[in-house]
C-alpha cells in the first residue's frame, strides 16, 4: 500500500499534557502499543520491521532529515507476526538499530496521533496526516500536521528533525 503523509515529531517532557489537550476532541482510541521497529541496512530510505501487539508491518520510506512538518513516501506491507521475515531480512540486509517503544495511538479522522516512549530516548508526540486512498493534496496535509503543532501549542524548539533510529545512533557514537 503507498501512502503520502506529512508528519512531525516533537521532543516533550512528559506528554500527558497534550494527551488530555487531545482527548478533548474526542479522538478514536486504537491502544497502547508496545513496539520494537527493527532498520534494516539499505541503499536509500529506510526500511523497518515494525512488531507490536496493534501494528505489523513492513515499512519502506523516504523522508528529509528537517524538522517541522515534513512529507513522507511509505510503502507499508501489513502482515501477521512470523519470525520468518525477520530472519530473512536480518539475514540478506543486516541490523542497522532496534528501536523499542511505547506508543499510544489515537486517530481523528485521517490524522494519527502517538504518544511515544521510546528507550534511551524519552518522551516524544508525533503527528501523521495521512493519505492512503489519494483523497488530500501535500498542501492539505500539511496544514493538518500544522494546525496540530499549534493546537498543542509546541515550539520549535520541542521539533526533531530526525527519526528514533538516527537518534539512537547518534547516542551509540
Amino acid at each position: 500500500m503507498n501512502i503520502k503523509n506529512f508528519e512531525f515529531k516533537a521532543k516533550v517532557e512528559e506528554f500527558e499534557t497534550y494527551e488530555t489537550k487531545l482527548l478533548a476532541l474526542n479522538p478514536v482510541f486504537q491502544g497502547l502499543d508496545h513496539q520494537i521497529d527493527t532498520y534494516f541496512n539499505v541503499q536509500h530510505g529506510r526500511l523497518k520491521l515494525r512488531e507490536g501487539n496493534i501494528e505489523n508491518s513492513l515499512i519502506n520510506y523516504d523522508r528529509k532529515n528537517i524538522s517541522g512538518s515534513k512529507e513522507s513516501q511509505v510503502i507499508l506491507y501489513q502482515h501477521n507476526p512470523n519470525d520468518a521475515l525477520k530472519a530473512i531480512l536480518t539475514k540478506q540486509l543486516g541490523v542497522k538499530i532496534i528501536v523499542d517503544k511505547k506508543r499510544k495511538i489515537y486517530f481523528l479522522n485521517n490524522v494519527k496521533f502517538h504518544f511515544d516512549l521510546v528507550k534511551d530516548l524519552g518522551t516524544f508526540i508525533e503527528v501523521e496526516a495521512i493519505d492512503s486512498k489519494d483523497e488530500f493534496t501535500s498542501e492539505e496535509l500539511k496544514e493538518q500536521c500544522d494546525y496540530y503543532f499549534n493546537f498543542f501549542e509546541l515550539t520549535q524548539k520541542n521539533l526533531i528533525d530526525k527519526s528514533y533510529s538516527d537518534l539512537i545512533l547518534e547516542l551509540e557514537k
